[in-house]
C-alpha cells in the first residue's frame, strides 16, 4: 500500500470521523465523479472553505474512507486465516467477518463495489488492486483446501464458487441497514446453511 499523505491539518479524531461518514454517504449514494467538496460540505452543514481546513482534496477524503475500511477488514480476516482453522470453519469465520465489516463500513464498501475499477488506474489508489489479490488469494485457497480435505465436494469449481460468494456477500451493502431485524452475525449464519448446504459433503 502506497504511503498515505498526511492530514493538512491535525483535526479532532471525533469530528474527522463524523466528517469522512459523511463523505462516505454522499459519495456512495451520488457516485465520486458527480459529489464534489462542495455537496459533502453542505451533507455537513459546513462551508466548502471549512472542509478544506480538514481534507486537502475530495481525493484524499476517499482514500482514507476506502483505506480505513480495507485496513480493518484484514485485520479481521488476518486474524481468521492466522487461527490455522480447518476449510469450513475458515469460510464460515471469512463470512461472518465480511458481514461485520459491512455494518461497519456500509457505505465504504458500496463505494468500493462502484468504484474501484476505474479508481485502481490512479497510483493513490493503487492499495485497492494488491487488497484485491490477497482477497481472491485467501478464498481460493480455502475452498482448495477444502476440496483436497474432502470438506466441499470434489468436483466444485473452485474459481466460480469464489465468485459467487464474494459477489453474494458484498452486494448485501446494496440493501443492509445498521441496526437492523438481524445482526450481522445472524445474516452470516443464515446465508452459510443456504450456501455451504450446496458444497458441503454430505455423511
Amino acid at each position: 500500500m502506497p504511503t498515505k499523505k498526511k492530514p493538512q491539518v491535525t483535526a479532532a479524531p471525533e469530528r474527522r470521523r463524523e466528517l469522512l461518514g459523511t463523505a462516505a454517504e454522499v459519495f456512495a449514494e451520488q457516485g465520486y465523479n458527480a459529489t464534489t467538496v462542495r455537496k459533502i460540505a453542505d451533507h455537513a452543514g459546513m462551508l466548502a472553505g471549512s472542509l478544506y481546513y480538514h481534507f486537502d482534496s475530495k481525493e484524499s477524503m476517499l482514500e482514507e474512507i476506502l483505506s480505513t475500511f480495507l485496513d480493518e477488514l484484514w485485520d479481521g480476516y488476518d486474524a481468521v486465516l492466522e487461527a490455522e482453522l480447518g476449510p469450513r470453519e475458515t469460510l464460515e469465520a471469512l463470512v461472518t467477518e465480511s458481514f461485520r465489516e459491512i455494518d461497519r463500513h456500509r457505505a465504504a464498501v458500496a463505494i468500493y463495489q462502484k468504484e474501484s475499477k476505474q479508481l485502481v488506474a490512479q497510483e493513490r489508489f493503487a492499495f485497492l488492486a494488491e487488497s484485491q489479490r490477497k482477497f481472491e488469494k485467501a478464498w481460493l485457497s480455502t475452498l482448495e483446501r477444502g476440496v483436497a480435505a474432502r470438506v466441499f465436494r470434489a468436483d466444485l469449481d473452485v474459481r466460480l464458487t469464489y465468485r459467487f460468494v464474494r459477489d453474494t456477500v458484498w452486494v448485501a451493502a446494496s440493501w443492509y441497514r445498521p441496526g437492523g431485524h438481524h445482526s450481522p452475525e445472524e445474516i452470516a449464519r443464515q446465508y452459510l446453511s443456504m450456501v455451504l448446504d450446496g458444497i458441503a459433503v454430505r455423511t
